[in-house]
């Protein structure tokens, strides 16, 4: 289980995204001194993808004796972990657009480091897809063998 490295990939991409509920991605000053930060939480639709990213990974990690079904839900996963980096940065656009409304504008904005998980999900799982067709394919050519 854990001593295939796609395993490791898939238990690391579960981390970050869950890593994204509780850390800022982004935060501003706004005219009237006040701090704003976006949270996935703010966001129901952000935090069900992330909740459903991260139930996926750790799923994907105990389908070790199933490769094809692991594969598809990791191609899966990594087509939903895209999507999420989008939302999220749509999100955040929203959620600053939201201030000029109340006509307290943004003074500065910047993401921070945990904004940047998604990239790391997206290459997480990227390695643990092609870890696991790695060995479907070994399997294949062994069975050929015989």
């Amino acid at each position: 289980m854990i001593q295939r490295i796609q395993s490791l990939y898939l238990l690391l991409a579960a981390a970050a995204g869950a890593a994204t509920w509780y850390f800022p991605l982004w935060h501003a000053t706004l005219t009237n001194g006040q701090l704003a930060e976006f949270r996935a939480p703010q966001s129901y639709l952000v935090f069900i993808v992330y909740m459903v990213i991260v139930a996926l990974a750790a799923i994907c990690i105990f389908l070790y004796k199933n490769r094809k079904l692991q594969f598809r839900l990791t191609v899966l996963d990594l087509v939903l972990a895209i999507g999420a980096t989008v939302l999220q940065y749509v999100k955040v656009g929203e959620y600053a657009t939201h201030f000029q409304a109340l006509n307290t504008p943004v003074v500065t904005a910047s993401y921070l480091p945990a904004a940047f998980l998604p990239i790391v999900i997206i290459v997480l799982l990227y390695l643990a897809a092609r870890g696991i067709y790695k060995d479907e394919k070994l399997i294949k050519s062994l069975d050929r063998l015989r």
